[in-house]
């Protein structure tokens, strides 16, 4: 919805000079622009008199309205009827048209010579050259010079028609050179009444009479009415109006406007009283009426300006326009002055209501002039710009900052003196330009706000004294705080630099931006907003924020920042800090919360841990090995995890040196020091037998410690806390590995080949590692205590039995069943275990072997059937070993047979002889002979090769196999 505009000067006067009308009322008033600048003004009167005046503007010279001379009309003003009452400039050729008593006349421009009667034509009551609209191509005060053709069939220039209202005929006629008029159509009985007014635009021609108004079509020539006027009404009026080619038609004070097809178009125009004259500039259609002029809004039909002439001396007060689009002058005419108008530029009404603080009007004629296109891009930046410091200064914060978006031009280093206080690293960045003056110098938003308080307590004590200020009435019925003021300022100041941020800006000002948000951010407390800044990418500067943010304790910011800029060692050193306060600051508790000011329901937890996991994501990067080694400890203390994760990154280029990472690791954190270990042995393939035994050493260390534990808490489990339950495997915090520690020794013993077991094993010889000890002595070969320890420590005669395989000895199988049926240490003979061993691997024995063995205590029941099946067992396999033989010998005796029949084969060629593959007869040629029993000569047999035969088989690939005796009798 459109704002109703304000009273605002849109002209304003430009000249002035009296008018000698010798008592005698003005009828018409023309102006005519020429091609060199001069502008004439024609007034004629009742009496017949043409009077001319020029106005020339020029930057230079003062303005001035000259009278050039007078003229009278031969006979006009002697009759009772209406005398001089239409002028047409016709600047294309330098001639005047004037309608007199019926009569035309055709004068010289500046009427040096006497007027000229067109005879041809009398008792004619209106006329009108024909007009271009701007939408059928350029529009000028003399026409355009685009040919038609009417029913003549010749081509006529258009700046040349003329339509002509003698009574109920309308008349179509062209001016020639000689200064006449030759008739080209008549159209009659397609009206009624009296034609009174004519406008010719294009190919319409629009009638007015006292019955209504019609509309008549040059190319088809029909004629209609466009609407009927009531009895009452007064005489119909037309105007063109250029800048919309549209047509005003009048019908007393209501102004109907309808494009050039007839058809209506927006709003209506209604007056105050019914005008005495009426003419467009620009937007507006001016109107007069008892020395009262008034400019209407075409579109919104509001009266934007008003003012009275001063007396009139009892006439009509009549206008006169340029009647083209660009025009900007309007005559006002009386029978005593005559006034020239100007239109105040767009911009300077713009200035003026800026001025007067009416931004609403302001902008809606911006928006109005941006719509017609008459505002270009830079100048719609300019009064953005404009208008938002203005309303920066108003404390309109909001509604300045969307002024300051909405202009594209303005850069952001312009509110950098709101931020931050003069000289800075910015303030040559800052351009100087001051735009119309309107506003005062940049200073801090703490000086705007104060200055702006000041204003209004003014203003609140000027309103109980009756005087009118320019302050906001809201702000005068509830005056603002300061804190809410200022708390506004900053929160859309830091809205538009985070709109300016995804502009392409230079360098040096996303910097500023950058940093100045930074301030803004601190300034209201916004922790996450600080944070999500410093750790996202951005240019703030770090020099300039380092102090401030040290200041006022956001180390975490600080740290992000340090961190974005590449500077570790101080992003490092600063968690570290966060790390000890944060400790101290909970009590020994694991999280630290703070309050957001912005926000009081909104908690912000830090805690220890959460600084060592920002650490670690710049540890992980970083190949700076005495940087990583330097802050491991501290990140170590607070959570072994993260530790060990920055020591076994994958996002480091290059890997550190493990020797001097290894002495720099606490021996107290010996998982630390497995997992690394761990890593360097399984992901990095390490083949260093010191990192093998060291890693095997802390694992039966670690063993050992938790076999201990396990024994000394036996007894007192059940009196323990719940919570007190939750421990490693060697005691503190919780675990960094999802397995045991025995089930990670014994993996890597059995699968690792470089470690040194004789230091693994004398650090758990003493101990109760049964099956640890069994793999370190399986590794040096001791198969008897291996034996002893599977079978008698760890009762695993399954593992006994594989290992006997392992070794592939039948005497491995002789000791192990020795060892069950005498076991030391006064242990009873373990005569299952040694049945099993005989019925699974009884084969591998010897029988008088075993017989001699076995204890005389052993139940009967038990060995019989095991004895018995072994012996069976050792029979069936000598058996079955000779047959294997006497295959095999049979097998070489059959292909031995083979062989000598294929030397026996033999071959019979005679004369009738060819060969299989070129078909030449043999002869006494040298042939060849395949397996297949082709035959070919020695030539062929060159070129397919020993090989191939003639049927194609290859027999390297594709055997022949003939079958032998042995075969056939299988």
């Amino acid at each position: 919805m459109a704002v109703k505009p304000k009273s605002r000067t849109i002209l304003e006067p430009l000249g002035e000079s009296a008018v000698d009308c010798s008592n005698s009322s003005i009828k018409s008033v023309a102006l005519a622009t020429l091609p060199d600048g001069q502008t004439l003004i024609y007034i004629a009167t009742v009496s017949g008199v043409l009077l001319l005046y020029s106005l020339r503007i020029s930057e230079s010279d003062p303005l001035e309205i000259a009278f050039i001379r007078r003229l009278s009309l031969p006979g006009a003003g002697t009759s009772n009827s209406s005398s001089l009452n239409y002028i047409q400039p016709l600047v294309h050729i330098d001639k005047v048209i004037v309608l007199a008593d019926g009569f035309l006349y055709l004068l010289d421009s500046r009427l040096l010579e006497p007027a000229k009667r067109i005879s041809l034509f009398k008792g004619v009551t209106a006329f009108s050259r024909k007009f271009r609209s701007i939408k059928s191509g350029p529009h000028t005060n003399g026409g355009s010079q685009t040919n038609y053709v009417y029913s003549n069939g010749s081509s006529i220039d258009s700046s040349n028609l003329f339509a002509i209202g003698i009574g109920k005929k309308l008349v179509l006629a062209e001016l020639i050179l000689s200064g006449s008029l030759v008739i080209l159509k008549e159209i009659q009985g397609v009206l009624d009444g009296i034609i009174t007014t004519l406008l010719w635009v294009d190919n319409s021609i629009f009638v007015g009479t006292k019955v209504g108004y019609y509309l008549y079509n040059c190319i088809n020539g029909q004629c209609g009415l466009i609407f009927s006027l009531p009895d009452s009404s007064g005489m119909p009026r037309l105007k063109l109006l250029v800048k919309e080619s549209n047509v005003l038609l009048m019908v007393d004070n209501v102004g109907i406007i309808v494009d050039i097809e007839g058809q209506p178009v927006g709003g209506s125009l209604v007056f105050k009283e019914t005008p005495d004259s009426f003419r467009e500039i620009g937007s507006y259609v001016v109107a007069t009426r008892n020395s009262a002029v008034e400019l209407y809004h075409k579109k919104i039909g509001c009266c934007v300006q008003r003012f009275v002439v001063g007396n009139g001396g009892g006439g009509p007060c009549l206008l006169a326009d340029e009647e083209n689009e660009s025009g900007n002058l309007v005559a006002v005419a009386t029978s005593l002055k005559l006034i020239c108008y100007g239109k105040v530029s767009e911009e300077a009404q713009i200035k003026d209501m800026l001025r007067k603080k009416s931004f609403k009007e302001a902008m809606s004629l911006v928006k109005e002039l941006e719509n017609e296109g008459e505002m270009t891009k830079e100048m719609l930046s300019f009064v953005h710009a404009q208008v938002g410091f203005l309303l920066l200064f108003d404390l309109h914060f909001k509604e300045a900052v969307d002024h300051f978006l909405l202009s594209e031009n303005m850069q952001p280093s312009e509110l950098f003196p709101f931020i931050m206080r003069d000289p800075n690293r910015w303030t040559l960045l800052v351009p100087r330009n001051r735009y119309w003056g309107l506003h005062p110098p940049p200073t801090l938003l703490e000086n705007v706000i104060d200055d702006g308080l000041t204003a209004i307590q003014r203003a609140v004590f000027l309103k109980k004294a009756g005087v009118e200020s320019a302050v906001d009435a809201e702000f005068l019925l509830n005056p603002p705080s300061r804190a809410d003021l200022l708390e506004s300022a900053i929160k859309n100041m830091i809205r538009y630099l985070l709109a300016c941020r995804v502009r392409d800006l230079a360098v040096s000002v996303r910097e500023g931006v950058d940093t100045l948000l930074m301030y803004l951010y601190r300034a209201l407390n916004c922790v996450e907003d600080m944070e999500r800044l410093a750790s996202s990418e951005n240019s703030c500067v770090v020099e300039e924020l380092e102090a401030l943010l040290t200041d006022s304790g956001h180390l975490r910011t600080l740290a992000f920042l340090y961190a974005g800029k590449g500077m570790s060692a101080k992003a490092l050193s600063t968690w570290r800090i966060l790390a000890r306060d944060y400790s101290s600051s909970s009590n020994h508790k694991d999280q630290y919360v703070e309050t957001d000011l912005q926000d009081p329901s909104r908690k912000i937890t830090f805690s220890p841990e959460t600084a060592a996991i920002e650490a670690s994501k710049i540890l992980e990067e970083s190949s700076d090995q005495e940087l990583v080694l330097q802050h491991h400890g501290w990140i170590a203390d607070i959570n072994q995890g993260i530790a060990v994760q920055i020591l076994i990154s994958e996002k480091r280029i290059g890997l550190l040196s493990p020797d001097e990472v290894i002495a720099a690791i606490d021996p107290k954190k010996v998982e630390i020091l497995q997992r690394y270990l761990q890593w360097l042995i399984e992901d990095q393939d390490s083949d260093d037998s010191r990192f093998h035994t060291a890693y095997a050493v802390l694992l039966a260390k670690s063993a050992l410690e938790t076999i201990d534990v396990s024994l000394s808490t036996q007894g007192s489990v059940a009196e323990r806390p719940e919570k007190e339950m939750k421990v490693s495997e060697h005691g503190g915090g919780s675990s960094i590995f999802e397995s045991s520690v025995r089930e990670r020794l014994q993996i890597f013993l059995e699968s690792s080949d470089l470690y040194d077991a004789e230091d693994v094993l004398e650090m758990i010889e003493e101990s109760d590692l049964w099956l640890e000890k069994a793999i370190l002595y399986r590794r040096l070969g001791q198969e008897t205590l291996v034996l002893n320890i599977l079978a008698l420590k760890l009762e695993n005669y399954e593992a006994a039995e594989q290992y006997c395989a392992e070794i592939g000895r039948p005497d491995a199988y002789m000791q192990l069943l020795e060892i069950y049926l005498n076991p030391k240490d006064g242990r009873e003979p373990m005569f299952k275990a040694a049945v099993r061993l005989l019925h699974n691997h009884g084969e591998m024995l010897d029988p008088l072997q075993v017989l001699e063995r076995l204890s005389p205590d052993m139940p009967l029941h038990l060995a019989s059937d095991t004895i018995l099946r072994m012996l069976r067992a050792r029979h069936h396999h000598h058996r079955q070993g000779k047959i294997v033989h006497n295959m095999s010998h049979a097998l070489v005796i059959d292909a031995s047979l083979g062989r000598m029949e294929e030397r026996c084969r033999n071959v019979q060629i005679n004369d009738e002889s060819t060969c299989s593959s070129c078909h030449a007869r043999l002869g006494t040629k040298l042939f060849a002979m395949y397996p297949d029993d082709s035959i070919v000569c020695y030539k062929c047999y060159r070129r397919q090769g020993e090989s191939t035969s003639v049927s194609g088989r290859d027999f390297k690939k594709d055997s022949l196999v003939k079958p032998g005796w042995l075969v056939t009798r299988l």
